[in-house]
């Protein structure tokens, strides 16, 4: 299958509204509702993994999971996320050290014992084994803005809202392939720019580990809303 063609963006700050056509093929409603069926329990059967394999990967599939995400909607077509692929096992190894000295912190006092009550049924704690023993990590920033050629800085706008959107995509786009996957959000996280040396104007937003989840896998035995909780038609 053909890779779609891929193109250098540069910034339209302050360029004409130029439109182009846009005539998807419609899909018959059988297809549609199909599809619709299968997704559904496809996505089902997504769980965070917080026990992974460290069996090598097809890094191509996680570069494709990549590109799903950057087709995200956001503000003024901005797109303000970075997403680094973490291989190295020494960089991995510090990212990990740096994030469970952080979470000790939090599980000592700073997280409050109600957050550590909600947390108590997924049971998680400092210890995050998940950071070196998944063969990627992908961190992923925002960008609060944007510089120019000349250096003026441009602000980025629905930032939160837009990298959300992207990640929700990566972790469906991951999962559609077969890899497990964990949404990881140490705090503070600083120390992600600095040890990725990441410049200014990134803020670090997520650590995404990915691989296959460990042969001896475990997760916390949990029950999704179900739709009459979430969908409120009027």
């Amino acid at each position: 299958m053909p890779t779609p063609t891929e193109h250098h963006w540069t910034p339209i700050h302050g360029e004409p509204y130029r439109p182009v056509p846009y005539r998807p093929d419609r899909m018959a409603s059988t297809e549609t509702l199909a599809r619709a069926a299968e997704l559904r329990e496809r996505m089902d059967e997504r769980r965070t993994v917080r026990r992974f394999s460290t069996d090598p990967i097809p890094e191509q599939a996680v570069r494709d999971a990549v590109a799903c995400a950057a087709t995200a909607p956001s503000g003024a077509h901005q797109q303000p996320w970075t997403f680094v692929l973490v291989k190295d096992a020494d960089v991995r190894r510090r990212i990990r050290e740096a994030a469970e000295e952080e979470e000790r912190i939090s599980y000592d006092g700073r997280l409050g014992e109600e957050w550590l009550a909600a947390l108590r049924p997924i049971g998680t704690d400092a210890v995050k084994t998940h950071l070196t023993d998944a063969p990627a990590l992908l961190v992923v920033f925002q960008q609060r803005y944007w510089l120019a050629e000349d250096g003026t800085k441009h602000k980025h706008y629905y930032v939160d809202e837009s990298v959300g959107i992207a990640v929700g995509m990566l972790l469906s786009a991951l999962h559609q392939s077969g890899l497990g996957a964990l949404v990881h959000t140490p705090s503070p996280m600083r120390f992600l720019s600095e040890v990725l040396e990441r410049p200014a104007n990134e803020k670090a937003f997520a650590v995404i580990p990915v691989g296959y989840p460990a042969y001896d896998c475990e997760v916390p035995d949990l029950v999704r809303k179900s739709l009459d909780q979430v969908l409120v038609e009027v």
